[in-house]
């Protein structure tokens, strides 16, 4: 089959949500430190500013799940724009740090929510032909939003704001953030979710629309796998029988976080500054780094259905160990600065082709239908609660021991990725999600 207007329409709009994640997520690494010296935070304070947004993250992504089996894909994501319209504008006009720590905490909820409902949506919507490119673009659009914020932080920087900066670094994203509620209102429901509720026309009429080549076949074989786990909105997902969807779920999100990824895109700034980056310096080359993660973000949607996720887990996972063993010792020696950036776009490239890539497609892919929602929302759950944690002792542990020390942990656990994808993980590419069901789901 071929891709029509309509699959990419819907596939873009579910995949603007990743847009807003990736540009929520990291737009404080630009204006952390004005936020510390407004409010004298300490090393603490300044992790938790960073990781309450993540605090948030995890429960909108263990609540999205239910509310998505109940409402729809499209219906909660809905709710997740709104949540970044409030939340862009009230960091933006937060009078207090307690205020700002409200507003952030809310886009962490659309946040978590969207890492969850958004790939789910687009999975659901492919054939699996298509499936891992498609479901890969909503983390195209979280590294082009990553990008965004950088250039966004270093443009307005430019603009030499004042003590108003920082306000207009975070406010700025209720800008996308009203586009995204806007073409949410143009695109279709899930067949899949729609078959659950037995709305058997609706989802007959999305799948010809979306381009599938024997629709009644698909609509066949989704409704037969509904009815094999007695779907049902109630349907638990820890079960025995979902141990090993499970447990790939948690353990990539898990390894995700572990690689160090969040830890160098919140603190890309501070990082710089040590290896002695001035400011703007600094923005200049995190906007190299963040285009260096759209780049190969692209070339590793572009072979995630021909190479395969497990071999590019494995690719990615050697080369980011390597490269983060070299950041180490440079912070270790205090030597060769000028190496840092180079390090940096290595470790992004290897990182962006692989777990980048990877993630979300995987979680989307391992989990039956009944089961969807809920089984992205404890990866996505294991992904920020390991983030949350992350961003909340990195500046900790930099402050009593030394820069070097987290990427020494980062290395080791990126060394144990690399075993565990290896002996344990399947490969899903050119798989139905259905056949999948099958394969990974054990009584």
């Amino acid at each position: 089959m071929r891709l029509n207007i309509n699959l990419l329409k819907a596939t873009a709009t579910g995949a603007l949500g990743g847009l807003l994640f990736g540009f929520d997520t990291v737009v404080i690494a630009g204006a952390i430190d004005a936020i510390v010296r407004l409010y004298h935070l300490s090393s603490g304070d300044k992790g938790f500013t960073v990781a309450i947004g993540l605090v948030g993250t995890v429960i909108g992504a263990l609540s999205a799940g239910v509310v998505g089996q109940k409402l729809g894909g499209r219906e909660t994501l809905r709710i997740t724009a709104v949540l970044y319209v409030i939340s862009a504008i009230g960091c933006g006009l937060a009078n207090g740090w307690d205020t700002f720590l409200i507003f952030r905490f809310i886009g962490g909820l659309g946040i978590g929510a969207s890492s969850v409902l958004g790939p789910v949506y687009i999975a659901e919507l492919a054939p699996a032909k298509w499936r891992g490119r498609l479901v890969a673009a909503f983390q195209f659009n979280v590294v082009l939003g990553i990008l965004l914020a950088y250039t966004s932080n270093y443009g307005i920087r430019l603009l030499h704001l004042g003590a108003t900066e920082w306000r207009w670094q975070v406010g700025i994203a209720a800008v996308p953030a009203v586009a995204f509620l806007i073409l949410l209102f143009g695109i279709p429901r899930s067949p899949r979710w729609s078959a659950s509720k037995n709305q058997i026309d609706d989802a007959l009429a999305v799948l010809k629309m979306m381009g599938e080549p024997n629709p009644e076949a698909e609509l066949a074989d989704i409704r037969a796998a509904i009815e094999q786990e007695h779907a049902s909105a109630h349907e638990p997902v820890f079960r025995w029988k979902y141990r090993y969807p499970l447990f790939l779920a948690i353990s990539i999100g898990a390894f995700n976080q572990l690689a160090g990824i969040n830890a160098i895109l919140y603190y890309l700034n501070d990082m710089f500054a040590a290896a002695g980056f001035s400011q703007v310096s600094g923005d200049q080359q995190a906007i190299a780094i963040g285009a260096t993660n759209l780049l190969f973000t692209m070339i590793g949607m572009s072979v995630i259905d021909k190479i395969g996720r497990k071999t590019l887990l494995l690719i990615g996972a050697a080369g980011t160990a390597s490269c983060l063993a070299g950041v180490a010792w440079l912070f270790a020696t205090k030597s060769h600065p000028g190496a840092l950036v180079w390090i940096l776009v290595t470790y992004i490239a290897f990182f962006a082709l692989s777990q980048g890539a990877v993630i979300w497609v995987y979680i989307g892919e391992v989990f039956p239908n009944v089961v969807r929602s809920k089984g992205q929302g404890v990866g996505s759950a294991s992904h920020w609660f390991m983030n949350a944690i992350i961003a909340q002792g990195f500046p900790i542990v930099v402050l009593l021991m030394n820069t070097s020390a987290p990427f020494i942990f980062f290395a080791v656990m990126t060394v144990i990725q690399f075993v565990v994808v290896l002996l344990f993980y399947p490969e899903t590419k050119g798989q139905t999600l259905e056949a999948l069901q099958r394969q990974l789901v054990k009584e």
